[in-house]
């Protein structure tokens, strides 16, 4: 995460690691599909002390998990893309790719 990158390569590889390290480890631990931005924050800096990282430097990944339509937010409440659900219910491992790919098929 600390070689430098264009702007596009970037935002991916920051949305990744968000995804992966903090989203989705969160949605499993909580067995829920939707959750506060409290309890993102909490786990965030769990992991980014664990990896010995500033928060900032994954900020934007969260936003831009939410631009591609990945996690959705209504009133105080974020959730994940219904078609994430099945992979939640099985506990199943949901990296990126798998969740771009589903956050966009209609």
């Amino acid at each position: 995460m600390l070689e430098e990158k264009g702007k596009y390569a970037s935002a991916t590889q920051n949305r990744r690691f968000v995804w992966e390290k903090v989203m989705w480890p969160l949605v499993l631990e909580l067995n829920s599909i939707s959750f506060t931005i409290q309890q993102y924050k909490k786990k965030r800096d769990e992991i980014c002390k664990e990896l010995n990282l500033p928060s900032s430097r994954i900020a934007g990944g969260f936003v831009s998990l939410l631009l591609k339509g990945i996690l959705y937010k209504e009133n105080d409440l974020y959730s994940i893309h219904y078609r994430l659900i099945p992979y939640m219910r099985l506990r199943a491992n949901c990296d990126y790719a798998t969740a771009v790919k589903e956050a966009s098929t209609k």
